[in-house]
């Protein structure tokens, strides 16, 4: 006989209603948060004080927000659910780089979560990849040979990480790789996270044609470390609402395209 599926105990499902209300809203006072569950203030901190360790959320004062900042990048979780009409035109248009039989590798931004979620329509394809929801999303196509990029396993990026994914990433030569990061300007992509970008780097580094997607909320920003110049990029995909005279400088530096909303 079967045993019976194992129950979350009440901690568990408290901080998971804590995310979901604080990704939704992108921040909430601790006070709010005590009201939402049920549970004193104390109760709440030191649960806060736990997702914040974790990488989930980031405190301020009075409360938690899951927006970024320019040393802290957001959870997978809350990225999912920001801009997707923009990464979905930024997918739609990044697929005129690819033709069947082409090695791809994808990042671990949502962004090309995105882009992977419309490769099985293209043929046969080898997809490169440290995304856990890019493996999830691509495991069971029959016409795609999917490799997992491995490393030590980040919960706040839901992705594998370190010096392992990074020689795995070396190991290969890819035909085209697409990128995204959390700022840029007219000249540099930055990251706040160091570890993301000797990665990020490490996948440059393995493809023939490297592209570059970003929304217009990573535009004119920037954060703690820097990752590549803009001209490391073959292509720049671009979409949302931009300042033209900062597209038009980063088209000095490289093929800047500006991806349409449906």
């Amino acid at each position: 006989m079967a045993s019976a599926p194992k129950k979350q105990s009440p901690r568990l499902l408290r901080q998971q209603k804590i995310i979901d209300h604080v990704v939704a809203q992108g921040f909430a006072s601790a006070a709010e948060l005590s009201e939402l569950t049920g549970v004193s203030l104390m109760t709440v901190h030191r649960d806060l004080d736990d997702l914040v360790t974790r990488g989930l959320l980031r405190k301020y004062h009075g409360g938690v927000s899951a927006q970024p900042s320019t040393v802290f990048e957001s959870s997978s979780d809350f990225r999912l659910h920001t801009h997707t009409a923009e990464k979905d035109a930024l997918a739609r248009d990044a697929l005129r780089f690819i033709t069947p039989g082409m090695s791809v590798m994808l990042d671990d931004s949502t962004t090309a979560l995105a882009l992977a979620r419309l490769l099985p329509d293209v043929g046969p394809l080898t997809v490169v990849s440290n995304y856990r929801q890019v493996q999830e999303t691509l495991r069971d196509v029959p016409d795609i040979r999917l490799i997992g990029l491995g490393g030590e396993y980040s919960r706040t990026h839901d992705s594998y990480l370190g010096l392992p994914c990074q020689e795995m990433i070396s190991a290969f030569s890819v035909d085209i790789v697409f990128l995204s990061t959390s700022a840029m300007n007219a000249r540099l992509t930055y990251h706040q996270e160091q570890e993301i970008v000797l990665v990020k780097r490490a996948m440059l580094a393995s493809a023939t044609t490297k592209v570059l997607m970003m929304d217009a909320s990573k535009v004119a920003r920037s954060a703690l470390h820097q990752f590549a110049p803009v001209s490391a990029f073959d292509h720049v995909l671009l979409a949302g609402e931009l300042d033209p005279a900062l597209v038009e400088e980063m088209r000095e530096q490289t093929d800047v395209r500006l991806a349409p909303l449906e």
